[in-house]
């Protein structure tokens, strides 16, 4: 092993190690970054300031201990859950039928004061007719946040957002979710709360693209939300970053329902996945990438459709051509 790789290999293993003591399950921060910062300055004395041979097996050792340390840390469904992420969705199938609890409809007054609703909703699977693609960015640059909502022709849309799950007085960091420090919900939701409190109360910028997708494409994927939803219910997962996260895990099922496609870059920079959609045909094409996308911003729409019971229906209607056999979803009570 050169010595350029060899020092590679060690600062990574140095910095990884590190980086989980610090967001390890231990209770005091003070604690946790005296003790990863003691890791890393006697792991760099070690390897480069001693010349004692048997120094690099005894900081190995010692980075198996993290790693034996870090793979007990496991997630729970125990903890003091923020509002918006309290209660876990269920789904039952019966047949064409699809029975959902733990939906979320809250009404907001801003983004931290809410009237917290849950509610049960019923759908028939063979009423679902297409499938849209949200993409909500904190600031616009190659990182966002996507989203899908399912569309029936006698019902609302059904919106499915994969989330981290923080506890009270948690904010999401993209470091700490990759050393298991949030875990992982499904948000299913109405579309009035899960698409306008982003327009509405957080300020972030969303676009809504029309997928060209089969209904019968759109029915597989629904169900392997619905069994995923349900295994996160019953057993509880970490969300990462890198490879349980919302564009990851969207794609994975989408090819778990017939997706035909490679992994591309935009999967993980995630904020040019609408690139992605156009330049493979998923989405209009008949525009410009550049025109599709500005008529597909949809934060004036739904800040003028705040509290309407049609809110769906009018956040979809300048968007571009839609397809003539997918009726626009409704706003009537979803129950058939």
């Amino acid at each position: 092993m050169s010595a350029g790789i060899r020092f590679l290999f060690w600062t990574v293993l140095i910095t990884w190690s590190s980086l989980a003591i610090y967001y390890s399950n231990l209770p005091w921060a003070g604690l946790r970054l005296g003790l990863a910062a003691a890791f890393a300055a006697f792991a760099i004395w070690a390897l480069w300031w001693t010349h004692r041979r048997h120094m690099p097996a005894v900081v190995m050792l010692l980075l198996l201990g993290v790693v034996a340390w870090w793979m007990t840390i496991q997630p729970s469904h125990d903890r003091l859950w923020r509002p918006e992420v309290a209660v876990m969705p269920r789904a039952t199938i019966d047949g064409d039928r699809v029975r959902l609890t733990g939906l979320r409809n809250f009404d907001y007054r801003s983004a931290d004061d809410f009237t917290m609703r849950y509610e049960e909703r019923e759908v028939l699977l063979s009423h679902l007719t297409g499938l849209d693609f949200y993409i909500s960015y904190w600031s616009e640059g190659p990182v966002g946040h996507t989203f899908v909502s399912f569309i029936f022709d006698n019902a609302p849309p059904l919106s499915i957002s994969i989330e981290t799950r923080p506890e009270v007085g948690e904010g999401f960091n993209p470091l700490a979710s990759l050393f298991k420090q949030f875990e992982l919900i499904y948000v299913v939701g109405d579309e009035r709360d899960i698409v306008g409190v982003r327009t509405n109360h957080r300020d972030e910028t969303v676009y809504l693209y029309r997928l060209n997708t089969s209904a019968e494409n759109a029915r597989q994927l629904l169900l392997v939300y619905l069994e995923r939803i349900n295994e996160l219910a019953d057993r509880p997962e970490f969300y990462h970053l890198l490879s349980n996260s919302c564009t990851i895990n969207i794609i994975r099922y989408a090819n778990a329902a017939g997706r035909e496609g490679r992994f591309d870059i935009r999967h993980l920079f995630n904020g040019l996945i609408d690139s992605y959609l156009y330049h493979s045909g998923r989405v209009d094409t008949t525009l410009p990438f550049d025109e599709l996308r500005r008529r597909s911003l949809i934060n004036e729409a739904a800040q003028a459709a705040e509290g309407d019971p049609a809110f769906s229906q009018r956040i979809r209607a300048a968007l571009p051509t839609d397809s003539p056999d997918r009726p626009s979803p409704r706003h009537a009570p979803s129950a058939p």
